[in-house]
């Protein structure tokens, strides 16, 4: 029954989202590139720091060791991986946070404004009938985001936990340094930066529709209209700002912009004022989760 729901809502998502207009959704396919494209710029200045890399790469390998009852090698490296980590901490103003890894995710949802009200009525069903796996599932579909994740190594703690080991190790407590080390090896942070795709559709919506204003009236009301239906899509999938502006506000200004081009169309000022909205709307809505 669980695979049956989940596919007939996939299978309702994707024929919906067919019906998008080819321009609109090449667009959209181009902001989403772009936007991914300036998220991986900021994903090459993450500083992953070596020395940490280093550290828990050679965590695991003392575990190896210790299961293979390597005791004095185990030893010689976990001091190396402390060694490693000292050098971080000798470093002035040393963050908290030691990022190791990273990688993007984009997830874009397919379907429409509808398919995401019918989507969130099914999980609440589900929830009331205390299904609570199937309703994550349906959830977990109910994104439209890319998101930047970092992998941090916890400086206060994780360097505590290698020399409490290697105290345990020389004291021959095999088993209590085995659990400190899994244990270190379980506290990573992952910080994920999440930027909703419908917000940064909306914007390059608007920019396309501000270059055709004067050339093809009907292809950038299309555009405004497809800029309004992101932003119906952004508020439903619950994409919050810290921003004033709202999202009603923003729908207003769209719909003065196309008033205008229906009729003397000077609408200039309209579209920078409301690109100026957008982006700091956008700025505002993006957030940074610890895990």
């Amino acid at each position: 029954m669980r695979k049956l729901l989940v596919s007939f809502v996939a299978a309702g998502l994707l024929v919906s989202g067919a019906f998008a207009s080819a321009a609109s959704k090449a667009e959209s396919n181009k902001a989403v590139a772009e936007a991914k494209a300036k998220v991986q710029k900021e994903q090459k200045e993450v500083k992953i720091v070596k020395e940490a890399v280093d550290a828990v790469a050679l965590t695991n390998k003392v575990l190896a060791e210790l299961d293979k009852g390597n005791k004095d090698q185990a030893i010689k490296d976990l001091e190396k991986a402390i060694g490693k980590l000292e050098v971080v901490l000798s470093a002035p103003n040393a963050p908290a946070l030691i990022p190791i890894d990273s990688s993007i995710e984009v997830v874009d949802f397919p379907g429409t404004l509808e398919d995401i009200k019918t989507g969130i009525i099914t999980a609440k069903a589900l929830l009331a009938d205390n299904k609570i796996q199937q309703a994550r599932l349906i959830l977990d579909t109910l994104r439209s985001e890319i998101v930047l994740k970092v992998i941090n190594l916890p400086l206060a703690s994780y360097p505590a936990a290698l020399k409490l080991a290697a105290k345990f190790l020389h004291e021959n407590r095999i088993d209590e340094a085995k659990s400190v080390l899994a244990q270190a090896l379980a506290t990573f942070v992952e910080v994920d930066m999440i930027t909703p795709l419908p917000l940064i559709e909306a914007i390059h919506l608007v920019q396309v529709a501000q270059k055709l204003a004067k050339t093809d009236k009907k292809k950038a009301l299309d555009m405004l209209e497809e800029a309004k239906l992101s932003l119906k899509k952004a508020e439903a999938l619950g994409y919050t700002s810290e921003s004033d502006i709202t999202y009603k506000s923003l729908e207003d200004m769209i719909e003065k912009v196309e008033k205008e081009i229906k009729g003397k169309n000077q609408a200039e000022k309209l579209f920078d004022e409301l690109l100026e909205k957008l982006k700091e709307f956008k700025e505002k809505a993006i957030k940074t989760l610890n895990k």
